[in-house]
């Protein structure tokens, strides 16, 4: 397997030239059409400024008729020039325009999300009545193939910005305003988002993933998110949950069905379903989970999670007990 297929193995697609949804499709086009039109000008440009500058110049005689039709020749030129170059601008507006209105209001029967965004993290949340079976998980979000979402943007610090390039543009989140935007999986698959506005220390480590997969897959997925975490099933197990709700694992993490709620980091409660860890920085396996809990910093720095020196068996008890909770 090549590196770029490991990676996306793990972190999914993420370029704006590959659009896997009606909203990524309608800027594509608009791209494609900007840059076209705008190659052309390029090419008619240069080839104006070679005609130019290598034509030969007859000499003229001071004759003034033959001096005022020179300069009414250039005025109509520049002024040809000018007029194409409003009209073309004109152009790129109204397509602009036209884009931006198809791509602002969703179908009908969208599916609700609700995304926030942390530094360096993206709280996940599915809305539900009643309340009991909402879902809250981290990082990615699972839609369904071919139908609607509207999601449903807010800021917990400060300016983010939301970015699936396969499926969609970008959107602001701003401190204390709630702003949307929707978009639509095409085709099964895994499309990396991206925060696209410089939001600290650790911009470059928050992504996220959307997960897009066939109707029944996500009506299951969702029914298990709703369930509690599993109850240690082995001795080991039963030790790593000890080391977590003992520990300062509890004071920011919650895990349904345990004592710990704190909500300041992501919760836990299926995290060994997830594909990475820390925000799409590393992949969601066993050495890369060590380490996170190890020494957070080293990873991301600027990170809120402190790090933590834990006795090797307290250690691999915590990893057997995060890698139950599926």
């Amino acid at each position: 397997m090549t590196l770029t297929a490991l990676q996306r193995d793990w972190s999914g697609v993420h370029s704006a030239l590959a659009p896997a949804g009606p909203q990524a499709e309608r800027i594509d086009t608009l791209w494609q059409f900007l840059w076209i039109v705008a190659a052309v000008v390029f090419v008619l440009v240069v080839a104006a400024a070679f005609w130019a500058t290598f034509r030969r110049h007859e000499p003229i005689a001071n004759d003034p008729s033959l001096v005022r039709g020179t300069s009414r020749r250039t005025y109509v030129i520049i002024g040809g020039a000018v007029g194409a170059s409003v009209i073309v601008l004109f152009v790129f507006l109204a397509a602009d325009l036209a884009a931006g209105r198809r791509l602002t209001d969703p179908p009908p029967s969208p599916l609700l999300v609700e995304v926030t965004a942390n530094q360096w993290w993206w709280e996940v949340t599915y809305p539900a009545e009643p309340p009991s079976l909402q879902v809250t998980t981290a990082n990615e979000i699972h839609v369904p193939v071919g139908r609607p979402v509207v999601v449903v943007l807010r800021s917990n610090d400060v300016i983010h910005s939301f970015w699936p390039p396969s499926l969609t543009g970008k959107r602001d989140l701003i401190p204390g305003q709630e702003t949307s935007l929707w978009f639509q999986a095409d085709s099964a698959g895994v499309y990396r988002g991206q925060c696209a506005e410089f939001c600290g220390h650790a911009h470059a480590k928050m992504a996220f993933l959307v997960i897009a997969e066939p109707p029944d897959s996500f009506a299951a997925w969702l029914a298990a998110q709703r369930d509690s975490a599993r109850t240690p099933a082995d001795s080991l197990t039963r030790r790593g949950q000890e080391v977590f709700l003992s520990g300062t694992c509890v004071m920011c993490h919650t895990i349904r069905g345990t004592p710990a709620g704190s909500r300041m980091g992501p919760e836990l409660t299926h995290l060994a379903s997830r594909r990475t860890i820390a925000a799409g920085t590393l992949p969601n396996r066993r050495g890369h989970l060590a380490g996170w809990i190890v020494d957070p910093q080293r990873i991301k720095p600027g990170v809120r999670m402190p790090p933590n020196d834990l006795e090797p068996a307290d250690l691999d008890a915590l990893l057997a007990y995060l890698e139950s909770l599926e």
